[in-house]
């Protein structure tokens, strides 16, 4: 790692990122809202986008900072282990094409902004609601954390903040810099300004992936000679060659299936897939959006190039950052750190957005104050989005980063435990509410307790995210038993409930609801009444 700043690598990112700033800012003039207070302009772009905007988005949104640096930095340190995140983002948009509509239809009819609005409408429990948004927010907190500790990789690597020795003030300037300005044009320009910035983000990483695909393994003498070098290097260190031995495959294949069930039970995606202006716009994406599982394949691949360049990193974090750094000409180093950087502000953005809908929608307005305006919602969500981002930005800066990560595991096991009652709820009314309520209780203290028990060579808990399955003895994700356990109290509770005949609650949707577009012949976005569904 170099000792001084790269000063051509940094211009270049600065010219980057002051272009996405100007963007961020001028997005709130971009498709102008009728009535900029309220939150389906604010918090959903006006439900406005169409297949292309929706595609950038989504894209941008999915495949974070985090994904540009973690998934070659799994690759590189576990070798073809770290590739579950490919089979994930294939095996979810077949799972997505089939409920993803749905959800967008009966949306748009009733007007939910969130997936807490429509446990809500669908079960008349604020309870279960309140849950699905609690659950929804734990789990994004840790996953904006990580988009900031991907812009902290990149301005390490090119050396800005000085040594282990500076100023913390000094050290994290660039970051919190970097913090201030998304949180000023997402205050301002809500779901608009990450829409807009998605474009040149997904440009730059589609650009960088082919030249790195391309340069790089030439400079390296070709893939035989890296695939061999990584082959060394793990059978060198006893993991047996670059494939999982049996005990692993378990492992990998567990926490693939979860993944890939857990992916859009996040806030997050769920908000930019509601942002999209129509049910058909939903169903072509899922049939694009596979296009960025072929770029997540060839990027994986850089954490094979960094064993073979010679890459040595503490912090395996920094192993990409690095091998842009030593293989790139110092410009398009430049470019590649862009990239990451801005890889991070949009799904910071949309997570910050997401989170603050679901705490304004189902905890204020439920729980606070019922009689709240679309102004009064739309100020609240704005100013809770900036809580959250503070928030993230403290949980960076004062903790170490590899905690940061695991609690990014940690959120992946809960929000994989909402499944049931949105997912269920969207097919079926046959789940109980209270039933939907205890199997997500089970699931996330089960998921919790194992996931505290799991230690690794730096932290005695929440050292990963798998362990042995109760009556299998396989090492697996701790996510999907879990969810297991979810489904089985569930069901069981449902039989009992519905037993007994105990209080069912009030479906304010209708199965027509559910197919509906926005061109049909009377539908039009209906705001929920603040006391449907009140009862527990």
């Amino acid at each position: 790692m170099n000792d001084g700043v790269n000063g051509v690598a940094l211009a270049v990112f600065i010219f980057f990122f002051v272009l996405v700033t100007a963007m961020g800012f001028l997005a709130a003039r971009w498709r102008k809202a009728e009535n900029e207070h309220s939150l389906d302009e604010w918090g959903l772009g006006g439900r406005s986008f169409g297949t292309w905007v929706t595609w950038f988005l989504l894209g941008g949104d999915l495949y974070t900072a985090y994904t540009f640096v973690a998934v070659p930095a799994a690759i590189y340190a576990a070798g073809a282990a770290g590739f579950f995140a490919v089979p994930y983002t294939i095996l979810v948009y077949p799972l997505i094409f089939t409920f993803l509509p749905r959800l967008w239809s009966v949306s748009h009819k009733h007007g939910y902004v969130t997936t807490s609005d429509f446990v809500r409408g669908r079960f008349g429990s604020k309870g279960l609601s309140l849950a699905v948004a609690v659950t929804g927010i734990l789990a994004t907190m840790p996953y904006i954390a990580l988009q900031l500790v991907g812009i902290q990789a990149v301005l390490d690597v090119m050396g800005v903040g000085g040594g282990k020795d500076t100023n913390w003030f000094i050290k994290d300037l660039p970051l919190l810099i970097a913090f201030g300005v998304l949180a000023a044009y997402t205050y301002s320009s809500g779901l608009r300004a990450p829409a807009l910035i998605a474009f040149v983000k997904d440009t730059l990483i589609y650009i960088v992936i082919a030249v790195a695909i391309i340069y790089i393994p030439i400079k390296l003498g070709g893939f035989d000679d890296i695939f061999a070098a990584a082959n060394d290097k793990f059978t060198e260190s006893g993991n047996g060659g670059l494939v999982p031995n049996h005990g692993g495959q378990w492992t990998y294949a567990t926490l693939a299936l979860g993944s890939a069930l857990a992916l859009f039970m996040y806030p997050h995606s769920i908000t930019a897939t509601l942002s999209s202006r129509s049910r058909e716009v939903i169903r072509r994406n899922t049939t694009i959006l596979p296009l960025y599982s072929l770029m997540l394949g060839l990027l994986a691949l850089l954490g094979f190039m960094a064993i073979a360049a010679g890459v040595k990193v503490e912090n395996g974090q920094l192993a990409i950052p690095q091998l842009f750094e030593n293989m790139f000409p110092d410009w398009f180093a430049g470019v590649a750190f862009a990239a990451i950087g801005i890889g991070a502000l949009v799904p910071a953005a949309i997570m910050s957005i997401a989170a603050a809908n679901l705490f304004t929608r189902n905890i204020y307005k439920d729980f606070i104050k019922p009689d709240a305006t679309p102004a009064q919602e739309t100020k609240v969500s704005k100013l809770v989005s900036l809580l959250v981002k503070v928030g993230a930005l403290v949980f960076v800066l004062g903790m170490d980063k590899t905690v940061a990560i695991n609690f990014q595991l940690l959120g992946g096991i809960w929000i994989l435990q909402t499944f049931p009652a949105l997912v269920g709820g969207l097919f079926t009314r046959w789940f109980h509410r209270w039933a939907l309520l205890g199997g997500w209780a089970v699931g996330m203290v089960y998921g919790t307790v194992a996931a505290y028990g799991v230690a690794s060579p730096t932290q005695k808990h929440f050292g990963g995210s798998s362990d042995e399955i109760p009556g299998i003895g396989e090492i697996g994700y701790i996510g999907l038993t879990a969810f297991v356990l979810n489904v089985l109290v569930t069901v069981v509770l449902t039989f009992v409930l519905r037993a007994v005949k105990a209080p069912d609650g009030v479906d304010e949707t209708k199965p027509s609801d559910y197919t509906a577009d926005a061109g049909d012949p009377g539908v039009q976005v209906e705001l929920p009444p603040a006391t449907a569904g009140s009862s527990h």
